[in-house]
């Protein structure tokens, strides 16, 4: 991960995070020593979680309650900022009742969006949210790739491949705070493993830097992390979050 924090990348995901925190004087640590903030309205985690965001070197967490910030601060001083969003490493040190994550985050730059080879069937089109296809395409691929996939909430066009009226292949982007573009990415089941998502990905991250916004890719498969790294995103952070007993 990049540890220059006047890394273009690294200083507008950051900033997007302390705007999700919801505190006001929110910012991120240095190496071995996070930045804890009671938070109970942050968008780090579900509501009263512990959020742990990583962004290059350094980290920002937030807390429901002091109390739990006080546990945070006293257990995790001192730990490396990979091991901040490592799952088993936080509960060896946390009495952990359970995790999410951790999730990788990617950037893209500007100029950095890949063009993409593959053998798709059928050209990319649009569908505007909420078409009848895409509620059938969230269906089919069941409750948590759907979930994870974050298409229910794209507030963008849809690119989608399609073949006849089914939709194989959706993607759009969430917008988010500070210019951002949350990517969300869904294929068919058993149209997976054809190169279909960098397709649909690539055409909503075109549509996210023509509107001049910052394309971000959260993901937790592999697979979904191949396909952002196909198109030139950048792993620069991570996410984990936490319930405390």
């Amino acid at each position: 991960m990049p540890t220059d924090p006047t890394d273009p990348l690294v200083s507008r995901a950051r900033a997007l995070w302390q705007e999700l925190s919801a505190e006001p004087a929110a910012a991120f640590g240095t190496p071995g020593r996070p930045a804890v903030f009671v938070a109970p309205g942050s968008s780090l985690a579900p509501s009263s979680w512990v959020g742990v965001v990583a962004v290059g070197d350094a980290a920002l967490i937030t807390a429901p309650t002091e109390r739990a910030a006080g546990s945070v601060r006293s257990a995790l001083n001192g730990l490396a900022t990979d091991e901040l969003t490592d799952p088993a490493a936080v509960a060896g040190l946390l009495p952990v009742a359970d995790t999410l994550g951790p999730a990788v985050l990617g950037y893209l730059a500007p100029d950095g969006l890949r063009p993409v080879t593959t053998d798709a069937a059928g050209p990319v089109g649009s569908l505007a949210a909420g078409h009848p296809a895409l509620r059938a395409l969230l269906a089919e691929a069941g409750q948590a790739d759907a979930g994870e996939s974050g298409l229910a909430d794209v507030t963008s066009p849809v690119f989608v491949v399609r073949k006849g009226p089914e939709v194989l292949a959706a993607a759009g982007y969430e917008r988010w705070p500070r210019d951002t573009a949350h990517l969300c990415v869904l294929t068919a089941p058993d149209a997976r493993g054809r190169g279909l998502a960098r397709q649909v990905a690539h055409a909503a991250t075109a549509h996210a830097l023509a509107a001049g916004l910052l394309p971000q890719w959260r993901a937790r498969p592999p697979a979904s992390r191949r396909v952002a790294q196909a198109l030139g995103y950048r792993e620069a952070g991570r996410q984990l979050s936490v319930r405390l007993p």
